[in-house]
This record gives C-alpha cells, structure tokens and sequence, in this order.
C-alpha cells in the first residue's frame, strides 16, 4: 500500500485507503455519503490529501465503478469460463458468486444499482453489465450444446432470479441455501448435479452436510 509522509502533519494515507473508505461510505449510506469530507474524518486525515490520489469527487466515483466493473462482472464473467466436466457443474461455478463475497460482492451490486436510479450515467453502467453478464452466461450453456434460444431463456432465469435476490435483500442461512441449490441446479439446466459435484462445491465452501458427515444417507 503506498503512503506518503506530509513533513511533520502525518499521513496522506493511500489511494487504496480513499477508495475503501469510499466503498465503506456508499454500502453504508449511498452514494451521497460518498463525499470527501466526510471521507477525510473517517480516515482522520487532511481533506487536502484527498487530491493526491483522485482529481475530484467524479474521479473517485469513477474508481469505484471501476472497482464493481472488475469485480462483479470481470469475476462472474471468469466464473462462467472456469473448467466444468457438465452443464451443472459449469452452474456450480457460477454459484460461487452467491457465496462468496470475494468473488461477487452482492452489498456493493445493491448499492451501484441503488445508484443507477439517480444517475444515468451509473445505470448506463449497468446495462452495459447485464449485457456482459448474460452473454457469458449464454456462451456457456452454448458450449455444452444448448440452442441458442434455450440458452438465453436459461441464461435469464438464473442471472434475473440472482438480481432478485440481490434487489429484495433476501437472507437465507448458509444450510437453506446449500439444501436448496441441487433443484436449482435442475431448475436451470435440466441436469441433477451428481453427489460428487455437489461434494466439491460443498467442500470449497466450508460446508460439510450430514450425508458428508456420517458418510451415508440422511
């Protein structure tokens, strides 16, 4: 992280610094928190060095979709691309963004598109995303054989009914989700995942079921 001394009154911070506390400030509040005042309190540090690392307000905003773009679309995108022996493995894959944070951060996608209803510019943002997000998902029911029309309306279905979730803040423990996610799996696809798919998504999730744990059928 890079940070710079100011003679004897302290610390410029870093542009990683301005830009976390920014992203903090939009989560918690939207994007009219999102100013460099109160960015500067949050940090304690001097409202001036703000400029060391951003031009302005819109050049920090402009980071922060910048952040979103790379990490919401730029990761469900790898997702969807990620090696799959099956249709519902390659969903499997995709499902990893509903679970972890580090991969597609669902308070930072409810908060851009929060945004986007005051801001054209963002909900330009926006479309340009779905667009993106959808192809891929298209793109990746074409490669295990699907027609195109099928692909799409299956494409549609899985990312509307994630938005859905996002949108509604639903809330589901980690077993709900887990016990639910085979029938979407055949939901989507028209495929049961296989109880080897579903051990190693469990497994990369930190997530032991019972059938794992005794070794043998609930």
């Amino acid at each position: 992280m890079e940070q710079e001394k100011i003679g004897e009154t302290g610390w410029r911070g870093s542009r990683e610094g301005w830009l976390d506390a920014a992203y903090e400030s939009l989560i918690e509040a939207g994007v009219d928190a999102v100013r460099v005042l109160p960015l500067s309190k949050r940090l304690k540090l001097s409202r001036t060095s703000f400029y060391w690392f951003f031009a302005d307000r819109e050049a920090l905003l402009a980071a922060l979709i910048d952040l979103w773009r790379s990490k919401n679309t730029g990761n469900l995108i790898k997702q969807t691309e990620s090696y799959a022996g099956s249709i519902a493995e390659a969903i499997l894959n995709v499902f990893d963004c509903w679970l972890e944070p580090e991969v597609f951060d669902s308070r930072f996608e409810f908060a851009i598109r929060s945004w986007a209803q005051q801001s054209p510019e963002v909900a330009r943002e926006i479309d340009v995303a779905d667009t993106a997000r959808l192809e891929a998902l298209q793109a990746m029911f074409l490669r295990f054989g699907f027609e195109p029309f099928a692909a799409d309306v299956r494409s549609r279905t899985i990312y509307l009914t994630q938005i859905g979730y996002i949108s509604m803040k639903t809330v589901e423990t980690l077993a709900t989700r887990m016990a639910r996610i085979p029938k979407y799996v055949e939901i989507f696809t028209g495929r049961e995942p296989t109880p080897s798919e579903m051990e190693r998504f469990t497994a990369r999730h930190g997530y032991i079921t019972s059938t794992e744990a005794t070794g043998g059928a609930v």
